[in-house]
């Protein structure tokens, strides 16, 4: 029997209205005054507050349902992010630098892609004072929704119907360990971090957070970064998770204009490739990891589904 989470009948929208947009204002004064939340413990506690203004009139015990529902799955995210950034201290790989600029080379015919657009839409030469353009504000709000954007999704299925929830969840949840897995054993070096250690011989500037320097928020980046892995870059799991939500919203939905969810994995591979975090064969990988992923969960769940119907 499926479980279902029905907070209109509850919360009417002449309470819930109110609750989401002081919700609204409490989250945005957070990020002013505290920072961007990157953290599964900050996420959490933002997610689970989102629920409550939604569903305010419900009682307490509706709410502790949250908690109980989602401990699993942020024990296992708060274990991928800190594994995530011990992955190249577990063993003794070498980190691999020149196979994705040759690749990244063959596709821009002789130039990286990442030299191409810094050059197009930053300046020739780019340097981290350029200052930013307003594209700059739209890539970088794009780049940090990768942040929130799978675990807002898992949020909004949990109050409709758990049943669609789990498998959302497990998607997100096998993404997220298999990038682990390759992290360790092919730790690979970003443009950024090659070009500052002469394995490229210009200059590629590490632009990520630029269009949110005239908000003070532009560095945000380097917060993650503080328990992040320099050398996890393949497979770019900002682009698989962006290709997994494309490819689950256009499975589930039925309408015409879900193929222009597609238009989210390119914009977010725009940003990756400008700001120097990935390059382009990072950002094919990892959205062969998403179809793998979303492949692999299908075959799984099919397997263990009831043979009858009504069972």
């Amino acid at each position: 029997m499926t479980t279902r989470v029905e907070p209109a009948r509850t919360t009417p929208w002449s309470w819930r209205g109110p609750a989401l947009a002081v919700f609204a204002a409490a989250f945005a004064a957070g990020v002013v005054l505290i920072g961007v939340p990157t953290d599964p413990f900050q996420l959490f506690a933002w997610l689970w507050l989102a629920t409550i203004a939604y569903n305010v009139r419900a009682p307490w015990r509706a709410h502790l349902a949250f908690p109980r529902d989602w401990w699993p799955a942020f024990a296992l995210l708060v274990l991928y992010l800190y594994s995530r950034g011990l992955s190249d201290e577990l063993f003794a790989f070498p980190v691999h630098w020149t196979m994705p600029i040759r690749f990244d080379e063959w596709i821009g015919q002789g130039t990286l892609p990442t030299q191409r657009l810094q050059d197009a839409l930053c300046a020739s030469p780019c340097t981290g004072t350029t200052p930013p353009r307003w594209y700059d504000e739209v890539l970088t709000t794009i780049y940090f929704t990768h942040f929130v954007a799978g675990l807002t999704i898992a949020v909004v299925l949990w109050l409709r119907d758990r049943a669609l929830w789990l498998p959302w969840m497990r998607r997100y949840v096998v993404i997220n360990f298999s990038a682990l897995v390759i992290y360790v054993l092919y730790p690979m070096a970003p443009p950024w971090l090659a070009a500052k250690e002469g394995f490229i011989d210009d200059r590629i500037p590490r632009l990520t957070g630029r269009g949110w320097d005239d908000l003070g928020l532009g560095g945000f980046h380097v917060a993650l970064a503080k328990v992040g892995n320099p050398v996890a870059a393949m497979p770019s799991l900002h682009g698989g998770l962006a290709m997994l939500i494309a490819l689950y919203g256009i499975v589930r939905l039925r309408r015409a204009w879900r193929w222009l969810l597609l238009l989210y994995p390119l914009l977010m591979a725009t940003a990756l490739v400008y700001y120097g975090e990935h390059y382009v064969i990072d950002i094919l990988a990892g959205w062969a990891l998403a179809a793998a992923v979303m492949i692999g969960c299908h075959w799984w769940e099919r397997r263990r589904a009831p043979a009858r119907p009504d069972a």
